[in-house]
């Protein structure tokens, strides 16, 4: 360690980070990144920014630890932090994702809000609804948001299946562990995209993956737009193979007007929110707190990114 300040480059969310990470950590010196202070003090950058330029500037020699507020890092310009440690706030956002993933399978069975009425219908007491009891939930990724959700869906008493990109036991007890994405596509009433985007999974959900999938089924994307192809996504909505999609990642953000997964019947789009909760930015922050004095003492960090590999 080379310094003694933290570098703050805030981003989009930089006025309200800055006031948590003040609150959060009082006996540290947090300096705006890019100023001569940080450049002479600062070992450790914390961020939001995902500009290449922006990053680089905010580099500077003492920089050896880079933090990402963020989840999610494929946006983020992995090329200029060299050979420094980097890190993100992986998991932050996973229990208000899961209950987010929950909410839009409950939608999609008991027909909400289709469900509700505001006057009298043509047969009270009468409906054909679904339910989550021994429905087949399927998760694309096992990472902290597939878990979060897996265990969600086991309350529920889901049979719940995975996929991993390494074969290996399931993090969650009572979780079956698939061997290939289509024997997990049709085996699943709710497929769940979780897996980060990386040129491996780009377009992982395409008309092959889509071919396997149940009919009826219903498709929740809460990763990143990128893992589904999205015209092939309409094309499997469009003949009836697919039952519904939830999504809340699309590419590209935001959609431009007009698109048609904006009026598709069969489509159910957010923008981008399903990891919002009072208690989001909270984790976002303990976390950070937490790294920062695992790295201060010298034991290892939490939420590495392997710059190789993409996540």
């Amino acid at each position: 360690m080379t310094g003694s300040a933290v570098a703050v480059h805030g981003g989009r969310f930089g006025e309200l980070m800055m006031r948590g990470l003040q609150s959060a950590l009082p006996e540290v010196d947090l300096v705006p990144a890019g100023t001569p202070k940080a450049a002479a003090e600062a070992d450790v950058l914390v961020t939001l920014a995902d500009d290449a330029p922006v990053i680089a500037d905010a580099l500077s020699d003492g920089i050896d630890w880079v933090h990402i507020l963020g989840a999610g890092v494929d946006g983020f310009p992995i090329g200029v932090v060299g050979d420094r440690t980097l890190t993100c706030s992986r998991g932050a956002g996973a229990p208000a994702i899961a209950e987010f993933v929950l909410a839009v399978m409950l939608a999609f069975e008991k027909h909400l809000p289709e469900s509700w009425v505001t006057e009298p219908p043509a047969q009270w007491n009468n409906a054909a609804l679904g339910g989550l009891e021994g429905r087949t939930l399927g998760i694309v990724g096992l990472g902290a948001i597939g878990t979060e959700v897996a265990r969600r869906g086991m309350a529920f008493d889901m049979d719940v299946v995975g996929i991993r990109r390494r074969m290996r036991p399931s993090p969650v007890p009572g979780v079956t562990i698939c061997s290939d994405l289509p024997s997990l596509l049709r085996s699943s009433d709710h497929v769940v995209v979780a897996a980060p985007a990386t040129d491996a999974t780009s377009r992982l959900i395409d008309d092959s993956a889509l071919r396997h999938m149940k009919s009826g089924a219903h498709l929740v994307n809460v990763s990143r737009g990128s893992l589904v192809d999205q015209d092939a996504l309409l094309r499997a909505l469009d003949d009836g193979r697919l039952g519904r999609a939830s999504l809340d990642v699309v590419e590209p953000e935001p959609l431009p007007g007009g698109h048609p997964l904006y009026r598709h019947p069969s489509v159910r789009l957010s923008p981008h929110i399903s990891w919002s909760s009072p208690r989001t930015v909270h984790r976002t922050l303990e976390l950070f707190v937490d790294n920062l004095a695992r790295y201060r003492s010298g034991r290892e960090l939490q939420g590495l990114v392997d710059t190789k590999e993409g996540y």
